[in-house]
């Protein structure tokens, strides 16, 4: 038999499965229900509590800040506490310790009986309701067990033998044979009515609830109602209580979501400033070759409100950057008016006026000179005559 589903999708269902191993409470979504009540019929024990699970972050959440502090937030008591533990239920008639019987034989499930082997196995089962009938279930019990040696593919005699082991208040036992019964035939109404109720004596409620409604619907029964009835409002209470459970914890992850995207947008905008500060400070100061302060307090540029804001500018900052390092470069700005605008500031800073230069360093014809500095690039061209 070919595979039914493609790459993508088989990738699907493993994250799917990865998931539900980490955070096994989340089977009792709504939207999974279907897949919950299939676990269920295989005889799986869905987990009942919240597990301190590792956090699920949805695949498109990358919002990461690797210079913000590590916060140890104490764990919110919604996701602590068990859902039992805030719901009162009816823990009238549930059975503390059920241990499996050890000596439980489920035959041998590859066995095809033949029409004699049938033949045989009928007759033990109807040696067996009879010791059930007198209330003799030990030996019911063996009888049903050589019965199922004989047939081991009949759904009924698994169904019915765990009918014994329930009156025997051997609960795990009666659900291994009812979820035996399950899988040589989904339809078992008897399988799902004997394993219910050996759910509600162990405290299961939902599980119960779930198999005793599926048996009603295959084939109703007054004693299987009357279990039903009885299980349903412990069923419900745990039912709303995980679903506020869930819509508490959702809320906090929506919360903490937007709580980190809110960070990591804070300590964008202080790099970002520091960045244009630190390039303002290369553009400005004092370096080598570049545009000195002389007896100007450095301070002052900085916090001149106009020169402040208009190295915020990565294009000013760059220009003054490549200007300090060969004052010659400037000829390479003359016409960009954002960057005349800030010289021409800074100038006025210095005292030199609009067509001023800076002492020594800052050529003429930059925020208003009429010739590039000697010795530059520029003046060598217009005294060779290029253009």
């Amino acid at each position: 038999m070919s595979c039914p589903f493609n790459e993508e999708q088989l990738a699907q269902l493993k994250t799917f499965v990865e998931l539900c191993k980490t955070q096994p409470q989340i089977l009792h979504h709504p939207k999974l229900s279907f897949f919950k009540d299939y676990l269920v019929a295989l005889g799986v024990t869905i987990p009942t509590a919240t597990f301190g699970a590792k956090d699920f972050k949805p695949s498109g959440d990358t919002s990461t800040n690797n210079n913000a502090e590590p916060e140890n937030e104490p764990p919110s008591s919604d996701e602590e506490s068990l859902p039992e533990s805030d719901v009162e239920l009816d823990m009238e008639g549930v059975i503390e310790s059920a241990p499996l019987d050890e000596s439980q034989d489920m035959g041998d499930a590859f066995k095809e009986p033949s029409d004699e082997e049938r033949d045989q196995s009928d007759e033990k089962r109807s040696e067996a309701m009879r010791a059930f009938s007198e209330q003799q279930f030990d030996d019911a019990i063996k009888l049903y067990t050589e019965a199922i040696r004989l047939n081991p593919q009949s759904a009924l005699l698994f169904a019915k033998r765990g009918q014994v082991y329930l009156k025997l208040n051997k609960l795990n036992s009666c659900i291994k044979d009812c979820t035996r019964a399950l899988e040589l035939n989904c339809d078992s109404a008897a399988g799902y009515k004997f394993r219910g109720r050996a759910y509600r004596l162990l405290g299961k409620f939902e599980e119960a609830a779930h198999d005793l409604s599926e048996s009603l619907k295959i084939d109703y029964d007054d004693q299987a109602n009357e279990w039903f009835n009885e299980v349903k409002p412990n069923a419900e209470k745990l039912r709303q209580h995980k679903l506020s459970v869930q819509r508490k914890r959702e809320e906090k992850e929506r919360r903490e979501k937007i709580r980190r995207a809110r960070k990591a947008q804070e300590a964008r905008a202080r790099a970002a400033r520091a960045q244009a500060g630190a390039g303002a400070a290369a553009g400005a100061g004092p370096t080598p070759g570049g545009f000195p302060t002389g007896g100007l307090n450095f301070n002052d540029l900085l916090f001149d409100p106009e020169i402040m804001s208009a190295f915020q500018d990565p294009e000013v900052a760059a220009a003054f950057q490549d200007v300090s390092s060969n004052p010659a470069n400037f000829v390479k700005y003359q016409n960009n008016p954002k960057v005349a605008a800030v010289i021409e500031k800074l100038q006025s800073k210095f005292g030199q006026g609009g067509g001023g230069a800076f002492p020594g360093r800052f050529p003429p014809g930059f925020g208003g000179a009429d010739r590039p500095a000697p010795g530059s690039k520029a003046q060598t061209d217009d005294d060779v005559g290029l253009d």
